[in-house]
């Protein structure tokens, strides 16, 4: 299920069990994180999984003020008092990252979690562990897949249209999506899941097979970002609407109270844990 959320300020939104977005991809020049975090600050949830590559490489040069800003709500969201669970799942892009971030941030890093709701087991894993050409390749894959991709995005235009286009093209060519949903549906059936969620292919998509459904939460550095929650209502894919006053500069009224900024753009808070969960 797809869907459009149109938040009104006038209406509470629903607290959702879980809300998951991966792929943000901070520090490339296509990385929304803004619009990310205004989807953070407008809905309310018990739980907040990001689900892998929240980092584009290891260079934190490449981290812009919005970039920054949405490090900086995530470790105050990490705070006990806010009575929400901030988990961070491990992305090929992540890797390196996760124990310094796990420390800066305050959240626990994972490299597959897993929770229960209604009754039904979830899990939560990036999905480059279903990418072969990632897992033998990691080197070459790092080379062209970030490095010359990240400064393609340097000379292609302000929308990024070259850019988004061969990475759409990238994900058909390989068959992206079907092998990763392939891949996680064997492995929920194998762990006895009856919903798998992933990222890393860029896609949004669901999937019901065997009893077992699939999910993928696409990316935030597309033109159309998405966005899961899983609630009441099940399990919805959102695509993120940008309205004017999300534009930078327009002030509005977050639904989701923000506390207090920190003053420092980076500072560390209670540490917080890596664990990696067999798979």
């Amino acid at each position: 299920m797809v869907s459009q959320v149109i938040a009104s300020q006038n209406v509470a939104p629903p607290i959702y069990d879980t809300l998951i977005l991966s792929d943000l991809h901070l520090g490339a020049d296509m990385s929304r994180a803004r619009e990310a975090l205004s989807v953070l600050r407008e809905n309310r949830y018990r739980r907040l999984i990001l689900l892998g590559d929240i980092f584009a490489d290891l260079n934190f040069r490449r981290l812009k003020k919005e970039h920054w800003k949405f490090l900086s709500f995530i470790r105050k969201l990490s705070n006990p008092k806010r009575n929400v669970e901030v988990v961070w799942v491990e992305g090929n892009h992540d890797h390196g990252l996760t124990e310094i971030m796990s420390h800066l941030v305050g959240v626990r890093v994972y490299q597959e979690y897993q929770w229960e709701y209604q009754g039904l087991r979830h899990t939560a894993v990036h999905g480059h562990q279903f990418d072969g050409f990632v897992v033998s390749k990691v080197h070459v894959s790092y080379l062209f897949g970030t490095l010359l991709y990240l400064q393609l995005q340097k000379w292609d235009s302000k929308d990024k249209i070259v850019t988004r286009f061969l990475d759409r093209l990238g994900t058909r060519w390989q068959r992206l999506s079907e092998k990763v949903a392939e891949g996680a549906l064997a492995h929920a059936r194998h762990h006895q899941v009856a919903r798998i969620f992933c990222g890393h292919t860029h896609a949004a998509l669901q999937k019901h097979e065997h009893g077992v459904d699939y999910f993928n939460c696409g990316a935030w550095i597309d033109e159309h970002p998405t966005y899961i929650t899983v609630g009441e209502e099940g399990v919805q894919i959102h695509e993120y609407v940008e309205r004017p006053e999300d534009l930078p500069g327009v002030e509005r009224s977050p639904a989701f109270a923000e506390p207090a900024e920190f003053g420092d753009e980076v500072g560390f808070v209670e540490d917080g844990e890596y664990e990696g969960v067999a798979t």
